[in-house]
């Protein structure tokens, strides 16, 4: 099994600033996570932003940064939410893809809208 990489444009709801990014999808991880660059050009100062704790793979907590308002599109799915900012690839966590309606496909190596809604997401509400 290989790994996934996804095709994203990030958007700063404030300022209007957009990056398309190449995104590890990683269904071990909870939010959007995007580097220090990433948060550059979308306009954020890091140290001006709120935080955030999260637990790292090793199993330390650690406090980082917290940007948002931030739109996350991809193909013809969007959400609005925050992103973190930590470490030096970008991540698309669980919460924005399940938001988005979004499967993530290893046979094909591929993020994809989910087939049996194709034309919009639907969210489980139970």
């Amino acid at each position: 099994m290989g790994l996934i990489y996804a095709k994203v444009r990030v958007t700063n709801l404030f300022r209007g600033n957009s990056v398309e990014i190449h995104a590890l999808v990683d269904t071990g991880a909870t939010f959007l996570c995007v580097t220090h660059e990433i948060a550059a050009q979308l306009g954020f100062d890091i140290t001006e932003v709120g935080q955030q704790i999260v637990t790292l793979a090793n199993g330390r907590q650690k406090k980082i940064p917290k940007i948002a308002p931030i739109e996350i599109a991809f193909e013809n799915r969007t959400y609005v939410t925050e992103a973190v900012v930590l470490g030096d690839e970008p991540l698309l966590g669980v919460l924005p893809m399940e938001a988005m309606d979004l499967v993530a496909d290893p046979g094909q190596r591929k993020l994809l809208v989910n087939p049996r809604h194709p034309d919009y997401p639907v969210a489980l509400a139970k």
